[in-house]
């Protein structure tokens, strides 16, 4: 159930930004910075680490939207749950596994990291570039994660895949950004 009485029932975090437009723009330009630019960690993995703190923070509208992307870019979905389940007995990931386990730290303990912590995904043979990309990622997620269960979003895409706007027929992974989706937000609010 939202917790603002004038989200829908069942609401999706369209609906809230479209309530509340200051800033979504820039915030959805800096989600494009986070999840699309180029950089160290693939497009793929950023969003698996996206889906990742959401289903540590149990924020099922972000889990569900962003499992849908990390899919899209080519991760299998039975790995997205065996990872949310029990990362360690996940097979085929093993780079990824120091990354995973520093973002969980950062997630849950932030105060308690130390530069082994570090280390590991150093000597996993990630960059620093790598390790602050992850923890950039995980910082958003912290933020979307928290406006959206503060605000009580509560649709779930695992029941509606075929809404999440990737599976359009017309739509491509490589080409969507999360820009257009937050100028179309504040547009349709003026």
């Amino acid at each position: 159930m939202p917790f603002l009485p004038r989200l829908p029932e069942t609401s999706h975090l369209s609906d809230l930004f479209s309530l509340f437009p200051r800033g979504v723009t820039p915030l959805m330009e800096y989600t494009d910075a986070i999840l699309r630019d180029e950089g160290e960690l693939s497009k793929a993995e950023r969003e698996l680490i996206a889906t990742y703190v959401s289903s540590l923070n149990a924020c099922t509208f972000c889990y569900g939207a962003h499992k849908i992307y990390a899919e899209a870019f080519g991760i299998d979905e039975a790995m997205i749950d065996g990872l949310v389940n029990d990362l360690d007995s996940v097979g085929g990931i093993d780079k990824l596994k120091p990354i995973l386990r520093y973002v969980q730290k950062v997630n849950t303990l932030p105060s308690k990291i130390v530069s082994a912590d570090a280390q590991a995904v150093y000597d996993a043979g990630w960059t620093e570039e790598a390790l602050y990309e992850a923890t950039q990622v995980c910082a958003l997620f912290n933020m979307m994660n928290r406006l959206i269960e503060g605000a009580g979003v509560n649709f779930d895409y695992a029941g509606n895949p075929e809404v999440h706007s990737i599976n359009r027929s017309d739509a491509d992974v490589n080409t969507h950004t999360y820009g257009s989706y937050g100028r179309r937000v504040a547009e349709k609010s003026d």
